[in-house]
């Protein structure tokens, strides 16, 4: 059984030691200061005071509020979701469905998410901060898909890309626009509805 976990960062070893410290330090003030304040008014030197960490350090390693901003979230995602390639493609999305449900389902994660939706419209920053994001999260579940395909469990012109879409969007529907809780079943549901339309040839290139 093949498990990876992908580092969404930059593909590099990660820091250890002090470095490492200041790095968490700074990833979590950045998720802490988005639910707080949004992105617009999110600041480097907000995050530098709520992390305790002076701004010119953030400014040395990151360069701008953009990079920053992406690097906290694509951190979040990779160390709270799990994406596993066991040679079962409905377990594996099961896992990644699941795993996607675990974290909108904590404080951070939903209040971090209605932040980014509710100021993405109207801020180009912050929509090219997301289309990393995704591009990143895509990358992931690539591999996992191409490897389906390859043993005959999805049809060979399947597109990760929507994949990836038809399992987040009802989860993501759920927690933006429903009352209903996420579990277990919503995460499920979505992984079996995504599998189902790329079976019958509908998530396709194109």
């Amino acid at each position: 059984m093949l498990q990876r976990k992908v580092d969404g960062v930059s593909g590099t070893t990660r820091p250890g030691g002090r470095t490492a410290e200041t790095r968490s330090k700074v990833l979590a003030a950045v998720l802490a200061e988005l639910i707080d304040s949004g992105y617009g008014r999110t600041s480097v030197e907000g995050v530098a005071e709520r992390a305790g960490i002076h701004k010119t350090t953030i400014y040395r390693r990151w360069g701008n509020k953009e990079r920053l901003v992406a690097e906290a979230l694509e951190n979040a995602a990779d160390v709270r979701t799990e994406v596993v390639d066991t040679g079962d493609i409905d377990a594996d999305m099961r896992t990644l469905a699941r795993a996607v449900t675990a974290t909108l389902s904590t404080h951070e994660g939903a209040a971090t998410v209605r932040a980014i939706v509710a100021e993405a419209p109207g801020s180009p920053q912050l929509a090219a901060v997301m289309s990393g994001f995704w591009a990143a999260r895509r990358a992931q579940i690539g591999p996992i898909i191409e490897h389906a395909i390859a043993r005959k469990q999805l049809p060979a012109t399947t597109d990760p890309s929507e994949v990836m879409k038809y399992v987040a969007a009802p989860i993501y529907y759920q927690l933006l626009m429903s009352d209903e809780p996420l579990t277990e079943a919503t995460a499920d549901r979505a992984a079996a509805a995504a599998l189902t339309a790329a079976r019958a040839g509908l998530l396709t290139h194109g």
